[in-house]
């Protein structure tokens, strides 16, 4: 089993950031990959973000490409998710996911073997 704990999220005005952090416990070994998601009320479960475990690669959903940087610190085996020039269309519950099987694409919301609890981010004036 693998726990997942997300913290970082808040309310922040537009253009402002927040960098939200997952710690994972438990049996991470040998995961395919880590990334956020997000749900806005009304909308479907949406990946954001992911980094696979073997090389490092980072993939972004095209919204928040230039905008936001995934990374990842193996030693405390926590991921981050540093969110610049926020919009109030980023406000949403961003949820922390991992995977542990191979997919074309980590983006997608489907197949994932661990999900954190979720923090709710709120971008507003």
């Amino acid at each position: 089993q693998v726990q997942l704990v997300e913290s970082g999220g808040g309310l922040v005005q537009p253009g402002g950031s927040l960098r939200l952090s997952c710690a994972a416990s438990g049996s991470t070994l040998g995961y395919y990959a880590i990334g956020w998601f997000r749900q806005a009320p009304g909308k479907e479960r949406e990946g954001v973000s992911c980094i696979r475990r073997s090389d490092g690669s980072t993939y972004y959903t095209g919204s928040v490409k230039g905008r936001f940087a995934i990374s990842r610190d193996n030693v405390n085996n926590t991921v981050y998710l540093q969110m610049n020039s926020l919009k109030p269309e980023d406000t949403a519950v961003y949820y922390c996911a991992l995977k542990k099987v191979w997919q074309i694409t980590c983006l997608s919301p489907y197949n994932v073997d661990s999900w954190g609890q979720g923090t709710q981010v709120t971008v507003s004036s």
